[in-house]
């Protein structure tokens, strides 16, 4: 188990604050995963703990490292892909299949693959809703999933699971205004997935309904492109409505996002969605396009709707999937796998009496 030290003031300091560590479960553990998911990644770090990203030259699928339209504290660290095998590690996270069945095996030597060990899956089943089996089949690796639909629909046999629903947020001092009479889609290569994105949806609302595309490959549609995350919510705060059209998804940080900055929003009711959204209190939902086409006319005539519609949705999110739950439960998770229990209140109280 790696274990960072606590002071610079000597030996004998050091000793002792590493001391208290081991006795209150208080230091962070060393973990290894891959960038796969960006904006997750930019919410999972802000649990403070040592994350690790491989990377190799041209930056690969998986190899990024840091993103670089993120702002990630500095406890997340870059390490060539073939130094990994060197690293003191408390765990690994895995979120993808090709990090559990090639990676894995190419970048960590033995010892560290029989390290605690999670698998973060952020997908639905697929291809068969139901009878999915998962790609994990190990009872030793907890296999983590994001929403209730997730868990409920993956065959994950013989593997333990566990829930951490999402938990999002947006820059201080950006909320929705909605005083552009338009609304926004923000999918990344939904050519590259068109039936799963709606791609075909998008194509004929945009002839009905005023419409702006954000994210990956959109500018080869008239979009805006791929806006950096840290500018993203300033530029849809500013649209009336936002549109997710996917047909079958995970919930969706966007959405999430959207609604934290008080957009109302629209989908469809499949998934995790029916749980999140409320039809005509604090979104629009439904399996008919033709009924979302009318709530989004509907909005754009009535920006006071909108505002009311989104405020209640920003309640919703601030509530369920707030950043200190999501922090807090993945602070759980990963302690509890690691086998490092949590600091509890008497430790932070100890802490403060002998800093």
């Amino acid at each position: 188990m790696g274990r960072g030290q606590a002071a610079t003031a000597g030996p004998a300091l050091s000793q002792r604050k590493e001391d208290r560590a081991i006795l209150t479960g208080d230091r962070r553990l060393n973990i290894l995963t891959w960038h796969v998911h960006g904006t997750y990644l930019n919410n999972l770090c802000q649990v403070e703990h040592n994350w690790y990203l491989p990377v190799k030259p041209g930056r690969p699928v998986g190899y990024g490292g840091r993103g670089h339209t993120f702002d990630w504290p500095d406890w997340v660290i870059e390490v060539p892909a073939e130094e990994v095998r060197h690293l003191n590690l408390d765990l690994i996270l895995y979120q993808s299949v090709a990090n559990y069945t090639q990676d894995q095996f190419e970048i960590l030597s033995p010892v560290q693959r029989q390290l605690p060990r999670i698998y973060l899956e952020h997908n639905v089943p697929r291809p068969h809703a139901v009878a999915t089996r998962h790609p994990v089949d190990d009872p030793d690796v907890l296999l983590v999933h994001v929403t209730h639909y997730n868990r409920l629909m993956w065959d994950a046999g013989r593997t333990p699971t566990a829930l951490v629903e999402h938990g999002v947020w947006v820059p201080e001092g950006v909320r929705y205004t909605g005083e552009l009479e338009r609304g926004v889609v923000v999918v990344n290569g939904m050519q590259n997935r068109p039936r799963i994105t709606g791609y075909d949806l998008v194509l004929d609302l945009r002839g009905r309904v005023p419409l702006d595309l954000i994210g990956i490959q959109t500018e080869e549609l008239g979009g805006l492109g791929d806006i950096p995350h840290r500018q993203l919510f300033a530029t849809e705060a500013r649209y009336r409505f936002f549109w997710h059209p996917i047909r079958y998804t995970s919930l969706a940080l966007a959405m999430l996002e959207a609604m934290m900055l008080g957009m109302p929003v629209l989908c469809f009711a499949v998934t995790e969605h029916p749980r999140v959204i409320q039809d005509g209190v604090n979104g629009f939902i439904s399996c008919n396009v033709e009924e979302l086409v009318e709530k989004m006319h509907l909005l754009l005539r009535d920006r006071a709707l909108a505002i009311e519609i989104g405020r209640r949705g920003r309640q919703l999110v601030e509530e369920r999937y707030n950043m200190r739950r999501f922090v807090r439960d993945w602070d759980e998770i990963l302690r509890s796998v690691a086998g490092v229990r949590r600091p509890s209140v008497a430790a932070a109280a100890l802490r403060e009496a002998t800093r």
